[in-house]
């Protein structure tokens, strides 16, 4: 007779020791059952609190640091009464509850492109369900992709309505990527200012101790603190980000543990602070001077903007259980508690957080503070560095190195350019201001129009992804501007005392960013206008009007479909080409990643005596194309694949259509690689559809499918490839045409063509052998 276990699960009391036990003795099979669904259930809760621990390092250290500078910011000069203490606390914590709890970790994060958070996801997944992308180089064949996922639109919905609204005009594609551009711009600037205003603040600790120490001293140990920083980031955060989550969580342990002592011990009436009257009070009193100082208030939420951006590390409940459980209950007692410290030591507001330390505790606190000022710095440059590599994947930023610091986490990566300007820059602003309030204004500044940029991309992210009703859409989107406007106009009054620095600073990126993708869509227009047609390579016959001589030679061009004007260009001023020819596309998709299964697309160009093919490699904004040896080699593998895929069509393509091999599964192309003993192919997959001209061709499901004419351009391939490989690049100069207006010389001949030079070439980007590569000089003017 079968056993059966039954669980009482109104009986708390043991329940889990009993099923232990009951789960060790003989059992049928809903028994077994029953224990691997616990099982599975423990595992999963113990991975999601692993998950929120670790996360704590990498997300949550900026707005951890927050309770350092916001008092101060927000009474610059002094407190007048006691009860603008009460309002200001009342701010912060509907300000916390309302921005980051609401708005961030329970709707914004729920708007990731498969994990990956920022501006540029919320771009990508705008992209895929609207034809918004300024530069047309997609193709069909890459909505096929298991990674471009987006959704058919009711030709008579709101959302349909709002698709052709944004498609129907250029300017709203270019505004709509300016304000994804401004949004970036702030991020960068967030990822200058949160190591100079956190690593500033917590140095200051040391003066609290030391009142005759010169402010000078302060921010020399400060300097030296960011040059070891940014000097160690070329290690990579892997290294050490087993120190980042415990030292976070430590963090706010013991600032949630201070904020207690302080309420009990000086003034716990600070709770009535819950009440929101005591803000309507608090503006009452204060009038401008009250609305002034939300530019102070505006910090405590700083860092949620990281938040959002550093989410690709974690699933979006492990970020929701950290912030619930430990991040915001710990950060509502620090604030509280200082605000409690303040209602009985008003002139104390300049080092509020130190001051309000037990002087038992306070070296170990200030070690602590440093520690986790470091960390937050190192978010918001990690966060810097993988904004930079989206845009530079989308075609907005200057080719940089991007160095990849971990073979486990692709994500995280190291950008040397970019962190050393960064240091410059932080430096500036830290020697520069001095203090912390110029500082604070600098940052409250470009933290409120991240937060705009998010809400107003998250509006139509509403409505074309998610499809909600205009109810919904217009309470989020306007109580988010309420209350982010509110704070933008606080701002605005700081602009003279510092806030102009991220303003200055989003403007020269903005610039650098904006004529950079301006010059490479004018190039890639160009190139489309000038591309060789069809009839004129046909008309050249098989040896193409010249010398054919071993070797496959690789032409690098940024068009997905035609011939490049670059081949024209070099078959016209050289006697001889390659007896096979390659021509390389490598292209960004607005996707986060390509499955490497799905990553080439291979076509034949023209008759098979041509032995002219094309190649597409597509990348996601998080993908690093591979410097070595390994891109090549795919290359050549998935083109002797298409060789033997070809064999199974009946007649040839040479028309713009591509090959979906790429999408088939491993299962498929293990059989197409896989040959038996006499040489024949034997390919046994269920999906067995090419795409053709216009029409789905079947293909024989198994079978001997090897010719002797597919050995014999295999053996061909495989003989060219041994004789040598050349890759052929243009070395192109832009130009504007003497008619273009002066702005647009100014951008092209100018700013556009310093940008080229300094950057790094593409044969560098590609690691292209110098002794193989042959580059074809040409003038395009636009």
């Amino acid at each position: 007779m079968a056993s059966r276990v039954e669980i009482d699960e109104d009986n708390d009391k043991g329940s889990m020791w009993d099923l232990d036990q009951k789960l060790d003795q003989p059992m049928d099979e809903e028994a077994g059952r029953l224990r691997n669904m616990y099982k599975e259930k423990k595992s999963s809760t113990l991975l999601l609190l692993r998950l929120a621990f670790q996360s704590l390092g990498v997300v949550y250290g900026d707005l951890g640091t927050s309770p350092l500078y916001v008092f101060y910011n927000t009474f610059p000069d002094k407190i007048e009464d006691p009860e603008d203490v009460v309002g200001a606390l009342s701010l912060i914590i509907y300000s916390l509850t309302l921005i980051p709890l609401l708005k961030y970790v329970f709707v914004v994060c729920k708007a990731n492109d498969n994990g990956q958070g920022g501006t540029f996801a919320l771009y990508s997944l705008l992209c895929r369900h609207a034809n918004i992308k300024t530069i047309p180089n997609q193709h069909r064949t890459d909505e096929e992709l298991t990674t471009y996922s987006r959704s058919t639109f009711h030709e008579l919905s709101f959302a349909a309505k709002t698709k052709r609204w944004l498609e129907r005009h250029v300017s709203r594609k270019n505004a709509l990527l300016i304000l994804v551009l401004v949004g970036t711009c702030m991020v960068i600037g967030d990822g200058i200012l949160t190591p100079a205003i956190s690593v500033l603040s917590a140095a200051g600790g040391i003066k609290v101790n030391s009142p005759h120490m010169s402010n000078g001293v302060v921010v020399i140990v400060a300097v030296v603190i960011l040059v070891g920083l940014f000097s160690l980031q070329h290690f990579g955060t892997d290294k050490v980000s087993w120190l980042f989550a415990p030292i976070v969580l430590i963090w706010f342990l013991v600032i949630g543990g201070i904020g207690i002592y302080n309420i009990w011990k000086y003034d716990s009436s600070v709770l009535k602070a819950f009440s929101p009257i005591y803000i309507y009070r608090y503006f009452k009193r204060g009038g401008k001077d009250g609305w002034t100082s939300l530019g102070g208030i505006m910090l405590s939420i700083t860092g949620t903007e990281a938040l959002f951006a550093d989410l690709s590390h974690f699933p979006v409940s492990a970020v929701q259980l950290a912030f619930t459980a430990v991040v915001f209950p710990c950060l509502l007692l620090a604030y509280s508690g200082q605000a409690a410290y303040l209602m009985s030591n008003r002139d104390h507001v300049v080092n509020a957080f130190y001051r309000s330390i037990p002087d038992s505790i306070y070296w170990p606190v200030f070690i602590i503070a440093t520690a986790a000022a470091i960390v937050a710095s190192q978010a918001t440059i990690t966060a810097t560095f993988s904004i930079i590599k989206q845009a530079l994947a989308l075609g907005c930023f200057p080719r940089v190195k991007v160095v990849h610091t971990s073979k486990k986490f692709l994500g995280q990566i190291y950008v040397p350019d970019i962190n050393w300007i960064l240091m410059i820059l932080c430096i500036a602003v830290t020697a520069g201001f001095k203090e912390q309030s110029q500082i604070g204004n600098a940052y409250g500044t470009a933290v409120v129009i991240v937060m705009l940029v998010t809400t107003l991309l998250m509006t139509l992210i509403m409505i074309l992804v998610w499809r909600c009703h205009w109810i919904l859409v217009l309470l989020f989107t306007g109580l988010s501007l309420v209350v982010e406007c509110t704070y933008f106009s606080a701002v605005l009054f700081k602009v003279d005392q510092g806030g102009w620095v991220p303003l200055v600073i989003a403007a020269a990126f903005l610039l650098i960013m904006y004529v950079w993708h301006y010059g490479t869509l004018r190039r890639y227009e160009f190139e489309m206008h000038s591309k060789v047609s069809m009839a004129w390579i046909l008309g050249l016959g098989p040896s193409l009007g010249l010398v054919r001589v071993p070797g496959i030679g690789l032409v690098y061009t940024e068009l997905a479909s035609g011939v490049p004007h670059i081949f024209s260009h070099f078959i016209t001023n050289l006697p001889a080409i390659h007896s096979v020819v390659v021509f390389v596309c490598v292209k960004y998709l607005p996707v986060y990643t390509v499955p490497e299964e799905e990553r080439f697309l291979v076509k034949r160009i023209g008759p098979k005596s041509f032995h002219m093919f094309r190649c597409v490699a597509r990348y996601g904004y998080k993908d690093l194309h591979k410097k070595d040896d390994d891109f090549e080699k795919k290359l050549f593998d998935n083109l002797f694949l298409f060789v033997r895929l070809e064999s199974m069509m009946e007649g040839c393509s040479d028309s713009d259509e591509y090959s979906l091999y790429g999408q088939q599964t491993e299962q498929s192309r293990d059989g197409l690689l896989n040959n038996n003993n006499n040489g024949n192919t034997t390919c046994s997959y269920a999906d067995t559809t090419i795409s053709s001209v216009d029409s789905i061709v079947p293909v024989r499901s198994s079978g001997q499918v090897s010719s002797q004419t597919e050995i014999d351009e295999l053996e061909f391939l495989n003989s060219c490839r041994d004789a040598g490989v050349v890759h052929i690049m243009g070395n192109t100069v832009v130009r504007a045409r003497r008619d273009s207006r002066f702005y647009k010389k100014i951008a092209i001949d100018y700013i556009y063509a310093f940008l080229r030079k300094i950057c790094r070439e593409h044969s560098v980007i590609f690691n292209v052998p110098h002794e193989s590569l042959l580059n074809v000089g040409q003038v395009f003017y636009v």
